[in-house]
């Protein structure tokens, strides 16, 4: 839940509203593939969904568009890529508030001194700690400088 009360994919869902009545058609659609994929999910774990399953149905989304960012760079689509581009910038303002990459890096390093001795292994010692609140390439990527640093 979020400080209003309501939970996100009540808030997904009022704004997929707004956007209808404001015809903002790219921005109704958007939201409309983040409620099925949310819907989905819901399916998939046989219970409501919580905001922690409608946050990872977002990166996930997210993830998917940045993919296709770079595919469409490399092929020159700039109307393309400048859409994907706006579509993540759009949901990340769903995302909570992102981690200080030095409190992940401290995090990393514990784990580190704490005996992990590969990425999996950092990983899986820092990933719960910070899920929802930071994406996993972040942290895959300090653990790699941490280790390699060693």
């Amino acid at each position: 839940m979020d400080a209003s009360g309501a939970s996100l994919l009540a808030r997904l869902q009022s704004d997929q509203a707004a956007a209808r009545r404001d015809q903002l058609k790219d921005r109704v659609m958007l939201l409309g593939m983040i409620i099925a994929e949310v819907r989905n999910r819901e399916i998939e774990v046989r219970r409501e969904v919580t905001d922690d399953d409608v946050v990872d149905v977002i990166r996930k989304g997210i993830k998917k568009r940045r993919e296709s960012v770079a595919l469409y760079a490399k092929a020159g689509r700039t109307d393309l890529q400048e859409r994907e581009e706006a579509e993540v910038a759009a949901l990340e303002g769903y995302l909570p508030a992102q981690v200080d990459p030095a409190e992940i890096r401290t995090a990393v390093q514990a784990a580190v001194a704490g005996g992990a001795a590969n990425v999996g292994a950092v990983m899986a010692r820092v990933m719960p700690a910070y899920k929802g609140r930071v994406d996993g390439s972040v942290i895959n990527a300090i653990a790699r400088e941490e280790l390699t640093r060693g």
